[in-house]
């Protein structure tokens, strides 16, 4: 199995089937770069090599996913004059033996940012089910989400709706991938494209509860976000 990824053009008919491309929920919400010129110039630095050879295991597919998104956030925050500050940690764990953040302790079945730490963590077992379930696009969608908010974090991103916050996490995870795509270390493979908006609508709300205080969005709307950052770039988020 080599790294699966989106192509373009079936999040492009997503959204002109689902809906035209929304404004950002929190207006607010402080870009990256102002301008899109930075966001280029950060996703087209010279001789990236080949795509990675990893992406045989989940192991290998978590790895490459993490390395490749934080890489192409340090060259996006360098190019609009930040610096982007590399997670501490990157840890997996077993049901609920996982580590506490800020005193509230980790779920099974869940994959979570601790700003209190600066780091990421995930359910080994959870994840490699859905990665045997729905196909290694899991991880390219849960793990870029994930670092989605450690850069809302470090720019002191606020939200009143948490749904907000995650369906924004979500468009950052698609501007990261279509980023490491353009860059060429990472070959998409047929069928990718339903497998990643499988498992994004698989990670959506039953229901529309848009004012619960962990709502995530609806399927539809998670797509949206992210094809909404993979198609239309960070200033779209």
């Amino acid at each position: 199995m080599t790294p699966r990824v989106v192509v373009s053009f079936v999040l492009a008919a997503l959204l002109t089937a689902s809906c035209a491309p929304s404004q950002p929920d929190s207006p607010e919400q402080p870009p990256v770069s102002s301008t899109p010129d930075a966001a280029e110039s950060a996703t087209s630095e010279p001789d990236p090599g080949p795509s990675q050879p990893l992406g045989q295991t989940l192991e290998e597919d978590v790895e490459l996913a993490r390395t490749l998104a934080e890489r192409y956030w340090e060259g996006v925050f360098q190019s609009s004059g930040r610096t982007y500050r590399p997670l501490t940690r990157f840890e997996a764990y077993s049901g609920s033996d996982g580590p506490d953040c800020g005193g509230q302790p980790a779920v099974p079945e869940n994959a979570f940012y601790c700003p209190v730490g600066h780091f990421v963590a995930y359910d080994r077992q959870w994840l490699q089910s859905l990665y045997d379930e729905k196909g290694d696009g899991a991880v390219y969608v849960i793990i870029p989400h994930e670092i989605g908010h450690a850069v809302q974090a470090q720019l002191m991103s606020d939200f009143t709706l948490n749904r907000d916050r995650e369906l924004q996490a979500d468009c950052y995870a698609g501007v990261a991938l279509k980023g490491i795509i353009d860059a060429g270390q990472l070959q998409a493979e047929d069928g990718d494209e339903e497998e990643l908006l499988t498992n994004l609508a698989a990670a959506g709300d039953p229901t529309d509860a848009w004012w619960r205080p962990d709502a995530h969005g609806t399927p539809v709307a998670r797509q949206q976000a992210f094809a909404r950052g993979y198609n239309d770039g960070i200033d779209a988020c």
